[in-house]
């Protein structure tokens, strides 16, 4: 409750106790299951060197947002996960928010870094790109998980843009 608006505190109170005993976090009202979405690209990068034409499927992966993920998935509480979004509170909202802007941002990256290197015919710069881009990417789902499990902390934009020029 610590750093939650006043305006906020009631009705956060209020869907703490409508998340209980489910697989969403009652300290945030967010739900981990939407970090599979970014496991999947996860794992289709890691393919990428052994098997570049994975770069296709990886082209079709698209960025997702909380609801959309959960309209998607197979998640039991799902309706729930999608209506307490509605009302998590802002000191974790945001940073989850922006960190989730920043993994789309990182992938999208990723993917032009990936093909270009694909092009180039250097197998060793894929390896390299892909695994570089593969502990940013598992980096910025730990800081997502963290703030899901009530941690505000983000990654600063700083260490994103570095990562984004040295592509």
């Amino acid at each position: 409750m610590d750093g939650i608006p006043p305006d906020e505190l009631a009705d956060f109170a209020r869907w703490r106790e409508r998340v209980r005993g489910t697989n969403i976090s009652e300290k945030t009202l967010l739900a981990t299951d939407y970090l599979n979405h970014f496991n999947e690209i996860v794992m289709l990068i890691e393919m990428i060197p052994d098997m570049p034409d994975m770069l296709e499927e990886c082209r079709i992966w698209q960025p997702k947002s909380y609801a959309e993920h959960f309209r998607d998935s197979g998640f039991s509480d799902k309706d729930l996960a999608i209506e307490a979004y509605g009302h998590v509170p802002s000191k974790f909202l945001r940073p989850f928010e922006d960190t989730i802007a920043q993994a789309h941002q990182v992938i999208a990256h990723t993917l032009e870094r990936i093909g270009t290197d694909i092009d180039s015919g250097d197998p060793d710069k894929l390896r390299m790109d892909c695994q570089t881009s593969v502990a940013m990417i598992h980096r910025i789902i730990q800081i997502a998980n963290g703030i899901i499990h009530g941690t505000a902390h983000v990654m600063e934009q700083g260490e994103i843009d570095l990562y984004l020029q040295n592509g």
